[in-house]
């Protein structure tokens, strides 16, 4: 669930520079035009430099570079896995959005609270979903996907009941969320109605195939069935697959912690 922290650069990635324009040296480039070209570069460094991606977006940033440099520092931040760093820098950049009724504000705000879930501190998560939420509005894109990380901080926190409130939501605006499906998976998994939550994640298994995080779920409900060989062979093939990855190291450590599965 948290690619989505780094989907600006992987767009990016995805798009190759554009060419040198044959227009007349008379025109030059729009303001517009020099900041998207700016962002790019940004995201790129952020990706694959972040050092130099920090250096330049706080330099970009203190010459106006308003909300692209600050979601940029917060990608380079990321990159570095400099937790406080980068919930700083995502604060801020959706606190400009905001003052510049930016359409990006409701999804700088889930870019703030997932950083938060990565640094361990769902409770602060949750006040930035709210602040996520309360951009989007009723009808906003990004609505599902704030209720389902909003529900996401709520199991960390213990509230399963908030947490399946959350998840209907999202799920009634799109059926089709293989990230709700799994989250109730997960809910259900740990209220002990193992039917159900064997129901939510096969659903979410169609949704997301070959998704590590759904992988890793499945091996915690058949673990919880008692199926152990069926719950290593979901967590061996993630700790092959993204040995790094937080589902990979989770499921690394739960291979530590129960030998048992062995066989």
């Amino acid at each position: 669930m948290l690619s989505t922290l780094l989907l600006f650069s992987a767009l990016a990635a995805a798009t190759p520079a554009a060419a040198p324009a044959a227009a007349p040296a008379a025109i030059a480039p729009t303001r517009e035009q020099i900041e998207a070209q700016r962002y790019r570069h940004c995201l790129d460094l952020a990706a694959t430099k972040p050092g130099e991606a920090i250096s330049y977006a706080i330099d970009w940033r203190v010459n106006g570079g308003g909300v692209p440099s600050r979601q940029c520092l917060g990608l380079a931040y990321l990159t570095q896995k400099d937790y406080p760093a980068a919930i700083a820098a995502f604060e801020s950049a959706a606190r400009a959005a905001e003052v510049a009724k930016s359409p990006q504000t409701a999804a700088l705000w889930g870019q703030a609270g997932n950083t938060a879930l990565l640094a361990g501190d769902p409770k602060r998560a949750l006040g930035f979903f709210n602040s996520g939420l309360a951009a989007a509005g009723d009808t906003g894109a990004e609505r599902p996907e704030l209720l389902i990380d909003h529900g996401r901080a709520a199991v960390e926190l213990g509230d399963l009941d908030a947490a399946r409130a959350d998840i209907a939501k999202a799920v009634a605006i799109d059926p089709e969320s293989g990230d709700g499906w799994l989250l109730t998976a997960t809910i259900e998994r740990s209220a002990g109605n193992l039917p159900a939550a064997e129901a939510a994640i096969l659903k979410a298994g169609k949704l997301l195939p070959g998704d590590i995080d759904v992988a890793l779920e499945a091996g915690n409900i058949a673990f919880t069935q008692g199926k152990l060989k069926l719950a290593r062979a979901a967590w061996d093939a993630i700790v092959k697959v993204a040995p790094t990855d937080p589902a990979g190291v989770e499921a690394a450590r739960l291979l530590k912690e129960h030998p048992d599965t062995a066989g």
